[in-house]
């Protein structure tokens, strides 16, 4: 019961601190980016600790309660894409470390990361692109869209495996993990 009961109280407090992430994000317009990722990273956090089913709970609670309190609900679709993309990757890492030969490679993992990525926002890209403008979209923007949302992803992962593998790996025994 103890256990649960840390479980409950760890979770609850990440869900605090994504909501006031996903909340800064409409008050401090300049940092909007980096405040979405550093509230999806504590869906990794979840999931390192407490599995895939707790993270995929997690990711639902923190899009539910963002659309009851945040100012601007484009962010919360933002932090939805990015919190979905954590746990489709975490699952990925799950499963392909039960797997043997080229799948449990670091090349596969990384050509999995692009795949989904850009299954989210390619279509995303479109979407957008069709709500600006109902004429046809000049193909050199949405061409260069698609290649700079290749560097985003590249620096987004990075700094993700920057704060799950040296930050929370450092700092999690402070919170009893």
């Amino acid at each position: 019961m103890h256990l649960n009961t840390k479980k409950i109280a760890f979770a609850g407090v990440m869900l605090a601190l994504t909501e006031v992430g996903i909340a800064l994000g409409s008050v401090i317009e300049t940092n909007t980016l980096f405040l979405l990722a550093a509230a999806s990273f504590f869906v990794g956090i979840v999931i390192q600790e407490f599995g895939l089913k707790s993270g995929a709970g997690f990711l639902l609670a923190g899009i539910l309660l963002a659309i009851l309190l945040s100012p601007n609900k484009l962010y919360v679709v933002s932090y939805a894409f990015m919190g979905f993309y954590i746990l489709i990757i975490e699952t990925i890492w799950y499963f392909s470390g039960r797997a043997s030969g080229w799948i449990r490679s670091r090349n596969f993992f990384w050509l999995m990361k692009y795949l989904v990525f850009n299954v989210l926002y390619i279509p995303g890209l479109i979407y957008f692109w069709s709500m600006l403008s109902e004429k046809k979209t000049v193909k050199g923007i949405m061409l260069m869209s698609v290649v700079f949302g290749q560097f985003i992803l590249f620096v987004f992962d990075k700094t993700y495996e920057y704060a799950m593998g040296k930050i929370w790996k450092e700092n999690r025994h402070k919170f009893g993990f």
